[in-house]
């Protein structure tokens, strides 16, 4: 082995030697020096306070009383123009000296008597918003980082406040949000040997609440829960300001792991709550009750994404889900999400239910399997494009028994309430008891296709649901940045006005869903027996249900009787049958404003052979209203009229025309000049046969029509569309 030159291990040790006597000589000076230190370091952090957030940062004394122990005393925190923020009266904080000298700040001991941390919202004047403005930074132009390296530093830099050793007593936290308060006063909270103990008084006595558990920082291990004592945790600032009544017996948190690879940083941890308790009408009409559930959670940060990795399970009672969740920042927004429950016992799911959701399945009997699997991926660049897949495959599966709800009772003559929300209106019996009862085969065949085209053209092919519809829905919600597109069949419509509340929320729509699921794909009702039924107690106008009552109403005829026209009428007022009578003009003939839409419905049929090519709008102008009500239309305001069917008129055509609002550029205002790009458009796609509104493609009959008339005819089109769909999503369909 060859042997180091002497000379060269001499050179070493005078090196070494020398450091660690440069190190002793500027720690004594630092130790001699280090009350001066501190005060100039104080002294700076009160004029960044100053500059840089316009706080008023006070502190009464501040010296070293140890070697790395620094104690404070009356420090208070002002923001200019705001209620006071912080007030502590005794604080005492030890750092440990090795991550000092890498320069990370990590707490060894923290000693706090005698605190209030206040903070206010009042009259949208907040005294902690500094925390949200941004700091000036002249480097503005650099780069962002990698969300990976942000979240791997954010971790660190919370793990490192929690203190090895704490001693806390009297602090006092107050959140005032207008005329609500929320006061946390902690009398005792302590860690020692890693394990946290802490008694918190809630709004002066109302609740007594505990955070305990385990807290090892430097091993990024935390697993803590909080619970209150004799009575579950509440949280009413929340109810206050969200409307959401929350509440739950304990809650526990687990970090288990951080670590980077690949250029990710991976959070492994788990969430769960027992006896958890959620109220919000906007999710179910009743309180949500979830005995137990819980989520092991492993999150993943790349550079420019965050996840919910698809090796995390969520936990509720007898079943688990497989979740993934992905949000892509850049350098488009990407949205996905999949989930997959694998095959599981039918039954489980069942009884997995949460307490107060889905009550039509209350003690139902099932047996064999399901399994659910959802995947979801949306561009925000390109929205048309959308996938969504949802699917619920069985096996072997069968239902035993019926519970609160027998699935099966549309097949026999029932008793159907409507719902009205001002005037209730008398419950009906669906049967042949009933005079106004019509058998499917009783209805014209007009009719029937006229209505199944309008709200369901696959209804016989589909099996209750149509994903691409619920697609193009999504894609159209996502582009206006509002729920504006439906997308129920005749099967969804069916169940929900005769199973379900009208209640508008989540928990409703997702049990009409399971209910339509379970009914077509268990056949338990044949499709003709669910279009009989739905023509039976679809709503047609105030206190009208049903095909029967509404054919002697507007027409005085039978359902049989009942011309193209009239049927394509009675499918157009199906989205607002209430304002079924505004379609009217005082001579009983229809407004112009519904030419446009009977071109749409007649071609859509003539399409698909449910009827003959109709240069005339198909019947439109052979409708008329029965004379004995053309006095209630003769009292109706015009303009409202015209409001409430949104039509337009042209000089040389009764079709409606929405011109769009025309935005010139700076040389067409100044020089007068009329914006012709939207026409120059327009003229190229003149002679096309079809028109595309919001992913839909309308047959258009263009033989011996004018470019014009081609025109306005696809504007009225594109407006009674969009109407339809806006109207449609009011009435929660």
């Amino acid at each position: 082995m060859h042997r180091l030159n002497p000379k060269y291990i001499r050179i070493a040790l005078i090196v070494v030697i020398s450091l660690i006597i440069i190190v002793l000589i500027g720690g004594y000076i630092a130790y001699t020096k280090r009350d001066a230190i501190l005060q100039r370091e104080i002294k700076k952090a009160k004029l960044t306070a100053k500059t840089e957030y316009n706080i008023d940062l006070q502190i009464g004394s501040a010296s070293f009383t140890g070697l790395s122990t620094v104690s404070f005393s009356n420090i208070i925190v002002v923001p200019q123009n705001r209620d006071s923020l912080l007030n502590i009266k005794k604080l005492e904080i030890s750092v440990k000296l090795m991550p000092l000298i890498y320069g990370a700040v990590k707490l060894s001991d923290v000693d706090l008597e005698d605190g209030h941390l206040n903070l206010t919202d009042i009259n949208k004047v907040k005294n902690f918003d500094f925390l949200f403005k941004k700091k000036k930074d002249s480097t503005a132009t650099q780069t962002k980082g990698s969300l990976a390296e942000l979240a791997n530093k954010l971790i660190n830099e919370f793990l490192y406040k929690i203190p090895d050793n704490l001693k806390l007593k009297n602090f006092l936290f107050t959140f005032t949000k207008d005329s609500t308060t929320l006061k946390l006063l902690t009398t005792t909270a302590a860690i020692k040997n890693g394990t946290l103990t802490s008694t918190i008084n809630v709004n002066d006595g109302m609740a007594t609440w505990h955070f305990e558990g385990k807290l090892h920082p430097s091993d990024k291990e935390i697993n803590v829960k909080l619970y209150a004592d004799g009575k579950k945790v509440e949280l009413p600032i929340i109810e206050e300001r969200f409307h959401t009544k929350l509440s739950f017996d304990t809650i526990t948190t687990q970090l288990t792991k951080v670590e980077r690879s690949g250029g990710e940083t991976r959070i492994y941890g788990s969430w769960s709550v027992s006896n958890l308790l959620i109220s919000n009408r906007k999710l179910a009409t009743n309180d949500i009750v979830i005995p137990n559930a819980s989520i092991d959670a492993n999150v993943f940060v790349g550079s420019n994404y965050i996840s919910l990795d698809s090796s995390s399970v969520i936990h509720l009672k007898k079943i688990t889900a497989h979740p993934y969740i992905k949000y892509t920042l850049s350098p488009v927004k990407i949205y996905e999400l999949k989930i997959n429950t694998g095959w599981l016992n039918g039954q489980d799911l069942f009884d997995s239910f949460p307490g107060g959701l889905f009550e039509s399945f209350a003690g139902i009997q099932v047996a064999g399997k399901l399994n659910y699997s959802l995947n979801f991926y949306l561009d925000a660049s390109n929205p048309n494009a959308v996938q969504f897949n949802s699917q619920l495959n069985k096996d072997n599966f069968r239902i035993i028994k019926f519970g609160k709800t027998d699935l099966t009772k549309l097949n026999h003559p029932f008793v159907q309430t409507p719902y009205e929300v001002k005037s209730p209106a008398s419950p009906f019996t669906v049967g042949p008891a009933n005079p106004d009862y019509t058998p499917l085969n009783e209805i014209a065949i007009d009719t029937r296709n006229a209505i199944m085209t309008s709200e369901d053209p696959s209804f016989y092919s589909n099996n209750g649901f149509v994903e691409e519809s619920i697609r193009k829905s999504i894609a159209t919600d996502f582009e206006k940045k509002k729920f504006s597109r439906g997308g129920s069949t005749i099967s969804m419509q069916l169940i929900r006005n005769t199973f379900l509340n009208r209640d508008k929320n989540l928990a409703r729509k997702i049990e009409e869903i399971l209910l339509v699921w379970m009914i077509e794909n268990n056949h338990l009702m044949t499709k003709d027996r669910m279009l009989e039924v739905y023509f039976n107690i679809v709503e047609f106008g105030y206190h009208i249900y049903g095909i029967g009552p509404a054919s002697r109403y507007y027409f005085g005829k039978t359902p049989g009787q009942l011309t193209l026209g009239e049927s394509i009428y009675l499918a157009s007022i199906l989205p607002n049958p209430k304002a079924g009578l505004y379609a009217f003009m005082p001579d009983g003939s229809l407004r112009p404003g519904l030419h446009g839409y009977f071109n749409l419905i007649g071609n859509l049929m003539a399409g698909h052979g449910k009827a003959q090519r109709d240069s005339n709008a198909y019947g439109f102008y052979d409708v008329r209203l029965k004379e004995s009500l053309r006095r209630e239309v003769s009292t109706v305001d015009t303009a409202k009229a015209d409001s409430i069917i949104k039509q337009g008129n042209d000089d040389n055509d009764a079709t409606p025309v929405v011109e769009p609002e025309k935005k010139l550029t700076f040389f067409q205002k100044l020089f007068g000049k009329k914006d012709t790009t939207r026409k120059a458009e327009e003229a190229k796609n003149d002679d096309k046969a079809t028109v595309t509104v919001n992913g839909k493609t309308f047959p258009i009959d263009t033989a011996g029509k004018t470019k014009k008339q081609i025109r306005q005819e696809k504007r009225a089109i594109k407006k009674l569309e969009e109407e339809r769909e806006k109207e449609q999503d009011q009435k929660g369909y």
